[in-house]
């Protein structure tokens, strides 16, 4: 018989503050990816709840770990509960928006951050067990699980630019998976999604934020 667990905790679940993994510690994750493809700690975030993160998101502590993720917070910070007296102290302002359609997933949610000029809007979802996957990142749909390590770089469609970005993993003798490059427009924003094979990236991920037209880049162990 073959176990559908890949470790332990599959099985036990994460370490966390909270009553469920799904509603809390996947919850958290979800924000603070946003926070790290984001860049920075935006000013103003929407937060659209779907189904049961709808229902149940105050209840549950959806809400506060969600900001809690944002803030930089890990799903186990005893911080969390005060997530989002510490948004406020810090100058987010926060809405919470529960939806009444149907979406892809019950524990669904879409974060639309604001920073200055600067917008952002992600769809995460939580699949159980802590672990989550982003499907939609500013209206491109997109399927990221976090259990491979993932490089998202945020550009400019611009004639050589990705060949720029392949040069940096090839002088840091990092081997590309999968790679997939969507864009709003031909010449207008564009996001690249590379899967690698390596753990450890040295300093590329700081070569790659400073390539010109590159607007954020981030990267997922």
């Amino acid at each position: 018989m073959v176990s559908q667990f890949k470790s332990v905790f599959d099985i036990i679940g994460p370490v966390m503050i909270g009553p469920s993994s799904s509603h809390t510690a996947g919850a958290a994750r979800i924000g603070k990816i946003v926070r790290n493809i984001f860049g920075e700690l935006p000013d103003q975030v929407d937060i659209l709840l779907y189904e049961s993160f709808a229902k149940t998101y105050r209840g549950h502590g959806t809400d506060i770990a969600l900001v809690g993720g944002l803030l930089g917070m890990e799903p186990n910070d005893e911080r969390l509960a005060e997530s989002l007296k510490l948004a406020h102290e810090a100058g987010v302002e926060v809405a919470f928006v529960p939806k009444k359609e149907k979406a892809e997933h019950p524990n669904q949610v879409t974060m639309k951050v604001k920073k200055g000029d600067r917008s952002m809007s992600v769809t995460g979802i939580s699949i159980g067990g802590g672990n989550i996957q982003i499907s939609e990142l500013n209206g491109f749909r997109i399927n990221l699980s976090m259990g491979i390590p993932t490089f998202i770089v945020v550009h400019q469609d611009l004639p050589g630019l990705i060949a720029k970005v392949t040069q940096i993993f090839e002088q840091q003798a990092i081997n590309i998976g999968t790679m997939t490059v969507t864009r709003e427009a031909k010449g207008d924003k564009a996001i690249m999604i590379i899967e690698v094979d390596e753990r450890d990236v040295g300093d590329s991920l700081e070569q790659l934020k400073a390539i010109t037209h590159v607007h954020n880049a981030s990267f997922f162990k």
